[in-house]
């Protein structure tokens, strides 16, 4: 079953030529979903104008090399670990659904587009990926389902509660895991049982991937845009149009804003994070 090529067997069933234009067609929606989602919402005039605005109240100018490195920057962090998540579980769980969906993705790509044909070995790397991504994918999508996401950890919801943000999580896994039981049924030759979790396979990746106007999938692509711009208006003082950072204790400070030792004294204490002090559960 990880060894060999879910995809060599179906291609006595269905051509090839098919297999190669439905993985063309998901890439084509995806690319088209992702840009009437960024018009729909207006997210490119978005990060545009909130450049243009932060440039006016920049303190310095941000050279060329100084972005490519603030650029490198973010991939390193925001992309590859995913250091904006400050909870460790919820970091684990998206890094192992990031990268089990690429591995899945990028390994059904090659062993669809490379090693379809009649004289064609698949390499065993390349289904070891993908059952791996799979797994991985699973790994993470449903520990988060069922033990991170804020609707059951912290409101208090039942896991099995569904909204329409959940489309892109519930299909991503739902694809993941109808292509595991596919490939298992599959090895043992269940025709019948194994043509129905494929087509539930396919009916999933034709939701998550065709439905990227409806779900959370396109923020995949805005997220790295908005670390970056956070970065650049750190670096160039503006601050996201944010106030400046005052010490409260600063008697300049409490000159200009006299409520502060009114209300909390000449000497006010640090209050910290307080968000932070205990996790939320069922409020």
């Amino acid at each position: 079953m990880f060894t060999s090529n879910p995809f060599a067997e179906l291609s006595a069933f269905i051509p090839p030529l098919a297999m190669q234009a439905y993985v063309i067609a998901m890439f084509i929606l995806v690319i088209g979903g992702t840009i009437i989602d960024t018009l729909h919402k207006k997210s490119a005039r978005y990060f545009f104008e909130n450049s243009e605005k932060a440039k006016k109240n920049a303190t310095r100018e941000v050279s060329s090399s100084e972005k490519a490195s603030l650029a490198l920057q973010t991939v390193a962090s925001e992309v590859l670990t995913s250091s904006e998540f400050s909870n460790q579980q919820r970091r684990m769980s998206h890094l192992l659904t990031m990268y089990g969906f690429i591995l899945f993705v990028a390994s059904t790509a090659i062993m669809i587009f490379a090693y379809l044909g009649a004289d064609s070995t698949t390499p065993v790397i390349l289904p070891v990926l993908w059952h791996l991504g799979a797994l991985m994918l699973c790994t993470g999508g449903y520990w988060f389902w069922f033990f991170i996401r804020v609707d059951v950890s912290a409101e208090g919801h039942p896991w099995y509660r569904l909204v329409r943000a959940d489309m892109f999580i519930v299909s991503l896994l739902t694809m993941a895991s109808f292509a595991l039981i596919w490939s298992m049924l599959q090895a043992m030759n269940v025709a019948i049982w194994s043509t129905l979790f494929f087509a539930l396979f396919i009916a999933a990746s034709t939701v998550l991937f065709g439905g990227v106007l409806w779900s959370k999938f396109a923020h995949m692509f805005f997220k790295p845009a908005a670390a970056f711009q956070k970065r650049v208006t750190k670096a160039d003082g503006s601050k996201e149009n944010l106030p400046l950072d005052y010490d409260i204790t600063d008697p300049s400070l409490q000159t200009m804003f006299p409520d502060v030792p009114e209300y909390m004294g000449e000497n006010p204490p640090n209050m910290g994070l307080g968000i932070k002090r205990e996790s939320p559960h069922h409020y």
